[in-house]
């Protein structure tokens, strides 16, 4: 596909939503700090959202030292910042019409390299992603820049296409010289998304996720899970967190084990580096044009 057209309406909704979106993580960055919650981060910069005209993409993400995305607090989580390595992944919706972006925070003082390497590697991306450009090409200068900083990308995460009510769609932006040679086209809204770590260079699926989407609406026998159901339509398809449900918590639970045994509610659990080394983001939503790319998540 060579180019894509978006009426002017649609467009104002994505900058609008671009906007916000960095106007919230850059309000959450200023509550990370020692002895801050992480519960009590989450849910200001999701209130901040919603004060601010839009609704949450997916729920704020707090990610920890070898945990390098998906962490959301559950309701009774007394998590509590130190000296950690932190990532802060937000978005805003505006009528679907979607934001992402993110930053590290390194409580420590002792990893600004680390930090440096993801944001230096999003800045590297942004500035040669344009119409024509392959994908390939995005990801070797990611793994590049992350490289001279001598740390690793993480090779199985990604930056990723976004679509109206689709946080992760095609196509799969990568964050090393993977080979994919499908080119970037005119209209195309990406996530850059670049990770560095000192550890192995790769992530596996931790336990008990706490970040939820619905893929599927299906007949299931358990008032429960026909009333959760019912309940988190109001998302459209969007993750959502286990501590927004309303209700009892075991028949929560209950519920939701379920909604994903019918296969209507993928999980999303955290993320963690393999060998546990530390690991920084950085991430910004661009919309793609023939001579650049528009950040729509600048500050």
């Amino acid at each position: 596909m060579d180019e894509i057209f978006y009426s002017e309406e649609d467009l104002a909704k994505w900058r609008q939503a671009g906007k916000i979106s960095a106007e919230a993580l850059q309000y959450g960055l200023s509550l990370i700090k020692p002895g801050a919650s992480v519960l009590e981060v989450c849910d200001a910069v999701d209130k901040k959202i919603f004060s601010l005209g839009a609704r949450p993409s997916f729920p704020s993400q707090v990610s920890l030292n070898d945990v390098a995305a998906h962490f959301c607090p559950d309701a009774e989580d007394k998590l509590i910042l130190s000296d950690q390595v932190v990532k802060l992944d937000v978005g805003a919706s505006v009528d679907g019409f979607l934001g992402d972006t993110a930053a590290t925070v390194d409580l420590s003082g002792r990893h600004e390299k680390l930090v440096a390497a993801s944001k230096d590697a999003l800045a590297a991306a942004v500035s040669v992603a344009k119409a024509g450009v392959r994908l390939n090409e995005l990801g070797r200068v990611i793994e590049q820049k992350i490289n001279s900083y001598g740390y690793r990308p993480i090779i199985n995460l990604s930056g990723h296409g976004i679509g109206k009510f689709q946080v992760h769609t095609s196509p799969t932006v990568p964050n090393f010289d993977n080979r994919d040679e499908e080119l970037l086209y005119d209209g195309q809204f990406i996530a850059i998304e670049p990770f560095a770590t000192n550890g192995s260079g790769s992530i596996y699926e931790s336990t008990t996720p706490t970040v939820f989407m619905q893929v599927a609406k299906k007949p299931v026998r358990s008032s429960d899970a026909r009333q959760l159901l019912a309940e988190i339509q109001k998302y459209e398809g969007l993750p959502f967190a286990r501590r927004w449900l309303e209700g009892n918590t075991f028949k929560v639970n209950f519920a939701l084990r379920q909604l994903i045994s019918a296969g209507c509610v993928q999980v999303f659990p955290p993320l963690v580096e393999r060998n546990h080394g530390l690991v920084s983001q950085a991430e910004h939503t661009v919309l793609v044009r023939k001579d650049g790319c528009e950040v729509l998540t600048a500050v």
